[in-house]
């Protein structure tokens, strides 16, 4: 028999060419050369500016030598450059690719899963709960289908769709229940969605207090620079009476103040760190949640599949219709009608673990599987608080089934049972949930309705029963919770479920279970002042919902805490999105949750949020060792292209040249190396720092001036020493450039920690460390001993002794910094003795 197109689906053929009839379903104009885009940034940088304005002066001047050199080097400054964007860039656009959504569709029969782009006109789509629409499109199939259509209306109400009615589906709504499958209409910039101008992936993201921070220091400098640049351009002319060379004296120092590695080392870390993340299974949206994840103060989890393995297993069930409980592992014999309705009262197409257990075992026992005789005719989904649902199926024959199970508390108000039943099955329910089991009540409702009634709760249960899942606790919960509590960061668990299931499985997690707890029913009754408090003095919130996750997550946030949260379900999007890092599910997550969280575990596995909140407090460490560098080795460069200037007989130490070469070798230092050094001893033993602090305290932005102050010192001293001792101007300026590129290279090694000495970081894994400061002694060695190099920078060949010189006062204006580090482990150590 033939396939109909609703079970057939479009073939690879006809993909081919609806894509090319009418397009990709991509809303917003992208640009498809990844090298063009930043090549173009690059171009923009004030840094390339000066550098071409540079070698257009040499070149108008007739200065050819110069000019060819300064192109090289404006190619190699733009090269590293280049390099370094383009990989933060790729890294960023990779991520994104798997982050992005995707969608469930029909094709050559065959029902898979395509990224969303990739859908065409004509495709068949498999609606599910949970999801969101990724196109246009006409409903085939439902299954009380509802979609909720606010991003487009902006009503909140989830309209029921089906093929004899309302059957347009729309891009960017959400299906708030049911199934279907629809047929697309219309892709890309076509749909509704697409031609109001939104797009769900354009995000408006808040920069960052670092970013913002690190924006305005930058922004500064390149103010200082400016007004540096006209003084000196003027004071120049007024001695020299030349423009040309006033300009460019004006525009070394300008060159010297621009501190252009500062934003690519910012860029680079962050992305190169997002896909390091990526290798432990965690997928970042924005890479500059990586650096949030380090200073997380609280992390808000979810019991089931977080804590838990979300492997639902059927380890009992109590019979209502002879009080019974029965331990499946010693009974063959069970209670058919339990099982029957409970089965019911799941999903047709079960994805809920807990479900999927009711199927199985269904399956296994039934003599007779009455499921393909019933057809759902009518769906009251999850609802309440606590929850339930109910299903109603009808056979053949006319005969109506009314299943419903959910939260016992909320099937039990809902039954016929006199109040002394009810508390006795409730205590049933708490004696399981103190094992640490999953309780589920299961009841059925009598037929014979001309109309369906608007609410579940409409109906008169008869309770059947409880059904008890377990679901063990993983094997690295408790290893993965120690090692939050050990960094400082506050573990709370916000469950709907029982108050006895979530402490028994809270004690095997390691989590502390002596404090007290809160219901959602309390936290939404409570002031929001209060709540800031007892949020953050509670770490067990239970039968929580929706709204009550939201407010808790909002609470920890006004009271100061960087909130962590993670969720897998359409009920967690709201907190989810709320907290500074969202943490979503990827493998049992759904859309809603994945779309609304900035972080999507891969393999569901929280262990690995060891591994990422290390590697964000990580690369905030080094980018503060690599801004600590930019700022002591800039110091020395502004102030010997500017010192002599004012104080000297001659002016021009350095050229445009020297300057260049030198951010040659500062650019891959601090965005190369100190973006690979590992994490250091102690990072995840000490609290985390507040969100709030500025990237450089008062205390490490002193320490790196005083640095710069001492290299400045060490350079123009010697420099000095020399000038006064009779030498040509060729070899101070030697001695100087010589001295500040030792400088440099010891000053890498020691900025490598602020704590432990030299003698210890030398020997961190870090293959890039002996090849950047290689690569800087081969260029020594060139320019004191290739006559051609050397006559390029204007330097002259020096003695041994005079290089040893060099080389020691480099020792002695950097060294001091062991001395500084040796009185902070001693105070380090003193406070630990105190605690």
């Amino acid at each position: 028999m033939e396939l109909t197109v609703i079970e057939q689906g479009l073939t690879a053929m006809q993909v081919q060419e609806s894509r090319r009839q009418y397009g990709s379903n991509i809303a917003e104009r992208e640009n498809s050369s990844v090298f063009g885009a930043v090549l173009w940034g690059i171009v923009k940088e004030p840094m390339f500016l000066l550098l071409l304005v540079t070698c257009v002066i040499y070149f108008t001047l007739g200065q050819l030598q110069d000019g060819f050199i300064m192109l090289i080097a404006l190619l190699l400054v733009s090269g590293i450059s280049l390099f370094q964007d383009y990989r933060s860039t790729s890294a960023v656009q990779a991520l994104n690719k798997l982050a992005a959504p995707r969608a469930k569709v029909l094709r050559d029969g065959v029902v898979v899963s395509i990224p969303a782009e990739d859908i065409v006109v004509g495709d068949i789509v498999i609606l599910e709960e949970g999801i969101i629409v990724q196109a246009d499109g006409s409903i085939l199939l439902s299954n009380d289908l509802t979609v909720n259509e606010s991003t487009l209306t902006g009503e909140p109400f989830a309209i029921a769709k089906s093929a004899a009615a309302d059957n347009a589906v729309y891009k960017g709504t959400l299906v708030t229940s049911g199934g279907g499958r629809m047929k697309v209409t219309a892709v890309g910039r076509q749909t509704r969605f697409g031609q109001i101008g939104q797009s769900l992936s354009a995000v408006s993201v808040q920069k960052t207090p670092l970013q913002q921070q690190i924006h305005d220091f930058v922004r500064k400098m390149v103010i200082v620079g400016i007004i540096a640049f006209v003084i000196v351009v003027g004071f120049n002319l007024y001695l020299s009476g030349s423009f040309n060379q006033a300009f460019l004296q004006g525009l070394t120092l300008a060159m010297s103040i621009l501190p252009e590695e500062i934003p690519v080392a910012f860029s680079t870390f962050q992305a190169l760190g997002a896909f390091r993340l990526l290798k432990k299974n965690i997928i970042v949206k924005q890479p500059q949640y990586v650096e949030t994840l380090g200073a997380a103060t609280v992390i808000c989890v979810d019991k089931t599949g977080t804590l838990t393995q979300n492997k639902m297993e059927i380890v009992y069930l109590f019979n209502a219709a002879d009080d019974c409980s029965i331990a499946l592992r010693d009974h063959t014999s069970l209670p058919l009608e339990l099982l029957e309705y409970a089965m019911w009262s799941s999903e047709t197409a079960p994805f809920d673990p807990m479900e999927k257990a009711i199927h199985a075992l269904y399956a296994r026992t039934a003599t007779t599987d009455l499921r393909p005789l019933f057809r759902q005719v009518h769906e009251y989904p999850l609802d309440g608080a606590p929850p339930m649902m109910t299903h109603v199926f009808r056979n053949a024959a006319g005969r109506t089934v009314i299943a419903a199970k959910g939260a016992p508390e909320a099937v039990l108000r809902n039954s016929s049972l006199p109040p002394n039943k009810k508390a006795a099955y409730l205590a049933q329910s708490t004696a399981y949930a103190r094992k640490g089991y999953r309780v589920l009540a299961v009841a059925k409702a009598a037929g014979g309705y001309k109309e369906w009634p608007a609410s579940q709760e409409d109906f008169t249960f008869d309770f059947l029963g409880l059904v008890a899942f377990e679901d063990p606790v993983r094997a690295s919960t408790p290893a993965t919770i120690r090692s939050f509590l050990a960094a400082g960061i506050a573990v709370k668990m916000i469950t709907g479920d029982y108050a006895e299931t979530a402490l028994a499985i809270a004690a095997q997690a390691g989590l502390d279970t002596k404090g007290a707890l809160l219901t959602g029913h309390e936290v939404m009754d409570m002031p929001e002042e209060v709540l800031q408090q007892r949020a953050k003095d509670t770490n067990m919130f239970v039968r929580m919902f929706p709204e009550a996750k939201l407010k808790v997550v909002n609470a920890l946030k006004a009271a100061g805490e960087i909130v962590a949260m993670t969720g897998d379900g359409v009920n967690d999007a709201p907190a989810l999105k709320a907290a500074h890092i969202g943490v979503a599910m990827g493998k049992r997550g759904s859309e809603v949750a994945r779309n609304a969280a900035s972080l999507i575990l891969a393999d569901d596995d929280l262990s690995s949020m060891t591994e990422a909140v290390a590697l964000g407090r990580k690369i905030y460490d080094n980018l503060k060792k690599a801004i600590q560098y930019i700022i002591s080795i800039h110091i020395p460069i502004i102030l010997i292209v500017l010192l002599p200037l004012l104080l000297w007989k001659f002016t021009d130490i350095f050229s445009p040249l020297h300057v260049i070469f030198l951010e040659l070798i500062m650019g891959p230092t601090c965005s190369i190396i100190y973006e690979n050094e590992p994490v250091e001893e102690g990072t995840m033993t000490r609290p985390p720092r507040k969100i709030s602090y500025t990237f450089l305290s008062f205390r490490q932005l002193v320490l790196s001036i005083l640095q710069g102050l001492a290299i400045t010192t060490g350079c123009l001293g010697l420099g000095y020493y020399y000038l006064q001792a009779g030498e040509t101007e060729p070899t101070v300026r030697t001695v100087i450039f010589i001295t500040l590129l030792f400088c440099n290279i010891f000053l890498t090694q020691l900025n490598r920690s602020f704590v432990y000495p030299v003698f210890k970081t030398i020997l961190y894994r870090n293959v890039l460390v002996p090849l950047i400061i290689g690569a800087t002694l081969l260029f020594i060695a060139a320019l004191l001993y290739i006559p051609v190099v050397r006559d390029l920078f204007r330097l002259h060949p020096i003695s041994l002794s005079m290089l040893a010189t060099c080389i020691g006062v480099a020792i002695v204006s950097t060294g001091w910094l062991e001395g500084v580090k040796l009185f902070t482990r001693y105070k380090i150590k003193q406070a630990q003795k105190a605690d």
